[in-house]
């Protein structure tokens, strides 16, 4: 399980792509040993060059020389390629991991909460994300662009002269020291800057909102004063946090790059023959080079340094929402009784209760039909089963406590009025990321014969919101999600407003036959299938529920008997027919 697997460690994001990793490692290591072969070449170049002026050596020799440096050259990019690759591919994948334990996580949390919060939190949150994730890949791609390089090169030039290197590995140290000094002001720049976005953002709407009342009240140039004082702070703090972040590269290359000096100073005697090694332009040529390459490496590390305190601040803004708040692959619940005893609902600020008293039982393979007059509550009672809001009374599964003893997502399969459908294909849309064959789903939603005349079929994209279907396709789209995704509780909110009447016959009929385990509560306006369902509960203007049959509410309730005659007249000549 997720939660087992502690998402809110950074090593859990390592572990899950070690594949990808491996070869990232492979890629990595043969890169960077190829890099040390890249100086060794150009020394010799810069010894054949002289040779041949001499005249103690031949022109072809250098060719030779300079095609093996140019395939030598190609394997290393080579390998840079795939190495890089594989760490954007692990980067991709570690933000889909986050994002999807992320949206797991607020699944669970209170809709009411998550509507507070408001969209500009959510946008945060996303953007730690790929922070964070930037963070990784930075670390992973230095880990063997500087890592592994550092100690080929080191261990190319203590070949060279061990005394000599000793001291000009002095330097690169002191580059890490200062980024080590400067961590406090570069992660206080980036949660400022971080801070300041948000005022911004948040004075930003709030412009946007008042532009009409601060217009009529004259304070249209206070607030724009104040809002030109946050663009300014912003602006001040975006400075402040690229100056930390990106100026100080250069003065570690500075510090790291001084050690050159004393390879011209102490490598020229060496040449020269008064120095501690004996060389020829092609070694002292490799060494200049290969120091060269490692100063770079050490400034990209030092620069690694403060992109990894930039990720921190970040991590620890996101890390609590990277633990679900329960397992996030939950089993399936079994079938069982459905028991609702003495639930009352009002909703916060409320006068009077929305839903009062709804008591009533169900067993699996039962349909419930549940219905009003306009504004009754019959979609408020539908959504009191998801424990999204906190309400009176008992619903129990079997002997377990909905929201308590049993989560909702193991138990419930669930259709409102929003149509929540994406742009992608059919068959991703009602899939959600789950493999099998749709023709059972398909004809239990009667989508069978227009999605096989649909120009690709299943893998036809049906836009954002289903927006390239009809009213009535995109319902029994989600039917179809919800028969793929077979649930022992099904909640249809007014599945049946846009099909006609012998749509509707087949829906209610195929749906039962495709779910004879589960336990329907079918809300609906239209009470044209309700003589087939096992009991209806009928919600009054005052909000107290009615639980009874089809038959019964006829005989006994004049305004359900009044809806039904509206709805269904020749039904309604014929039952009274039949009574009398």
């Amino acid at each position: 399980m997720a939660g087992k697997r502690e998402t809110n460690r950074v090593s859990y994001y390592f572990l899950k792509e070690k594949k990808i990793l491996a070869m990232t490692a492979l890629s990595g290591i043969l890169y960077n040993l190829g890099l040390v072969a890249v100086p060794w070449f150009e020394g010799h170049i810069s010894q054949y060059l002289a040779d041949i002026l001499e005249g103690t050596r031949q022109p072809s020799s250098l060719v030779f020389l300079a095609l093996s440096y140019f395939f030598t050259v190609l394997f290393v990019q080579a390998m840079r390629y795939v190495k890089r690759l594989y760490v954007r591919r692990f980067a991709n994948n570690t933000i889909l991991s986050m994002k999807e334990t992320i949206y797991t996580r607020l699944l669970q949390e209170n809709r009411q909460d998550l509507e507070g919060q408001g969209a500009r939190w959510m946008t945060r949150v996303i953007s730690d994300v790929e922070a964070c994730a930037e963070g990784m890949r930075k670390f992973t791609t230095e880990l063997f662009d500087t890592g592994v390089a550092l100690l080929a090169y080191s261990a190319f030039l203590f070949y060279y002269d061990w005394r000599l290197t000793f001291l000009v590995l002095l330097f690169p140290p002191a580059a890490y020291l200062l980024a080590d000094r400067l961590k406090k002001p570069v992660t206080s720049a980036s949660r400022r800057a971080k801070e300041s976005a948000e005022r911004l953002a948040r004075g930003t709407m709030d412009r946007l909102r008042h532009a009409l009342t601060y217009r009529l009240y004259g304070e249209e140039e206070t607030a724009d004063e104040r809002y030109h004082r946050l663009l300014t702070d912003y602006e001040k703090r975006r400075i402040r946090q690229g100056l930390w972040e990106n100026s100080m590269e250069p003065l570690y290359r500075i510090i790291a790059m001084t050690g050159s000096l004393l390879i011209l100073w102490l490598g020229g005697n060496n040449v020269m023959g008064q120095g501690w090694e004996d060389w020829n332009i092609a070694a002292f040529a490799a060494y200049l080079a290969c120091f060269t390459r490692l100063a770079v490496k050490s400034s990209h590390a030092a620069h690694l340094f403060n992109a990894l305190q930039k990720a921190d601040v970040s991590w620890h803004r996101i890390r609590d929402f990277l633990t679900p708040l329960s397992e996030t692959a939950l089993p399936p619940a079994k079938p069982d009784r459905l028991t609702v005893s003495h639930v009352s609902f009002t909703y916060p600020g409320a006068s009077h209760a929305v839903i009062q008293d709804c008591t009533f039982s169900a067993a699996p393979s039962d349909i419930i039909g549940i219905t009003g007059g306009t504004a009754s509550g019959k979609s408020t009672l539908g959504r009191l089963f998801l424990m999204e809001s906190p309400h009176e009374g008992s619903i129990t599964w079997g002997k377990k406590e909905l929201g308590r003893d049993i989560s909702p997502l193991s138990l419930i399969g669930y259709m409102g009025h929003s149509m929540e459908l994406f742009n992608a294909s059919l068959e991703e849309n009602i899939g959600l990321g789950k493999k099998g064959n749709l023709d059972e789903a398909l004809w239990g939603a009667c989508l069978d014969e227009e999605a096989a005349a649909f120009p690709r079929g299943v893998k036809t994209v049906i836009g954002e919101g289903g927006i390239r279907l009809s009213g009535g396709q995109q319902a029994r789209v989600m039917i179809a999600r919800l028969l793929y995704h077979r649930r022992p509780l099904i909640i249809l909110d007014d599945p049946f407003a846009s099909v006609d009447r012998e749509t509707e016959d087949q829906l209610f009929d195929r749906i039962h036959a495709l779910c004879p385990d589960s336990i329907i509560l079918l809300i609906s306006h239209r009470l044209r299938t309700f003589p087939k369902t096992s009991q209806v509960l009928w919600i009054g203007k005052d909000g107290r529920v009615t639980t009874s049959t089809h038959e019964k509410l006829l005989a006994e309730n004049e305004d359900y008997r009044r809806l039904w005659a509206l709805q269904n007249p020749e039904m309604h000549e014929s039952h009274c027919e039949e009574r009398r």
